[in-house]
């Protein structure tokens, strides 16, 4: 899976109304009575703005954990990454989405596809991640 840096987060500016009502099978009344606040998707998926990244997905190596090739990837670099959390690391030079964990104390990047080898570290080489993925932002199908 390759990855591309599309940007960074701008500084928060739009706002967009957030509805009390729940949305189960129908959709909110538009209301103006039913606004309960404004939501910024800089706030929601921007924890971190002068350490966060935006990143285009290429490839299908994440998609039983809903990555898929052209989402999103938002990526926080100043989270320490921990086993378990879906990180964007450089292997050989280039960036690579997985998921780290670690076997017998050395660190391991998974796949979330089984087509795909777990990348395990030969001697001499290092592992450099390069952030955190926070949120996948992808298009639902038919749009």
């Amino acid at each position: 899976m390759a990855l591309t840096v599309i940007g960074r987060p701008l500084r928060p500016g739009l706002r967009l109304p957030l509805f009390l009502s729940r949305v189960a099978a129908g959709f909110p009344s538009p209301a103006e009575d039913h606004i309960e606040a404004s939501l910024s998707l800089d706030e929601l998926c921007v924890l971190h703005p002068a350490a966060t990244f935006f990143l285009r997905v290429v490839g299908d190596s994440m998609t039983g954990l809903g990555i898929f090739d052209g989402d999103i990837l938002v990526v926080d670099r100043s989270i320490t990454p921990r086993a378990g959390m879906v990180v964007v690391a450089v292997v050989n030079g280039e960036f690579t989405c997985k998921q780290l964990a670690y076997e017998h104390g050395a660190p391991v990047l998974r796949a979330a596809n089984k087509a795909y080898p777990d990348i395990r570290l030969r001697d001499g080489e290092d592992l450099e991640v390069f952030g955190v993925v926070t949120r996948c932002i992808h298009k639902l199908p038919g749009i």
